[in-house]
């Protein structure tokens, strides 16, 4: 009954187009202090991309997308986007303070680098995990849900 849900041409357009739009969403996280953007948007749009994987697939498509515990990546987040907020302030500077930061890189010109991207970086870190717990939590009704029906029907 399971293969009978199936459309295999939105598993492979999912399947090709997902890591363009990984992509696309850190580069969206990345230039949000000149453009519209920013660490949220970019989480937005990667969570969305790890939730057509789940549609496709379900847990196990999710699990192969993102092999990594969704708690581990919110406290990762959060630690970043805290440490990017405090750290100013040991360094004599007040909260959330930004900084530029130019480093020449020889030949290649120089990186110009705002501190405040490590923040960004936090929170598309949070919001990536809270997609992947509320698609792990609330799938997992889902889940067993189809696999009491197929039981059901004797797949």
């Amino acid at each position: 009954m399971r293969s009978a849900r199936r459309s295999v041409v939105f598993e492979v357009v999912t399947r090709l187009v997902f890591h363009a739009v990984i992509i696309y969403s850190i580069y969206i996280m990345l230039v949000g202090h000149y453009e519209p953007g920013g660490g949220f948007a970019g989480g937005l749009i990667a969570g969305l991309a790890l939730m057509v994987r789940y549609l496709v697939g379900g847990r196990k498509e999710l699990d192969a997308a993102a092999p990594v515990d969704a708690g581990l990546v919110l406290g990762l987040g959060l630690a970043v986007a805290a440490l990017a907020g405090l750290l100013p302030t040991l360094l004599g500077g007040g909260v959330l303070q930004s900084a530029i930061i130019d480093i020449p890189l020889g030949p290649l010109g120089e990186l110009h680098l705002v501190t405040s991207v490590f923040f960004d970086i936090g929170v598309y870190l949070v919001v990536i995990g809270l997609a992947l717990d509320v698609l792990r939590s609330l799938g997992g009704g889902i889940d067993q849900h189809v696999a009491d029906e197929d039981e059901a029907v004797g797949v």
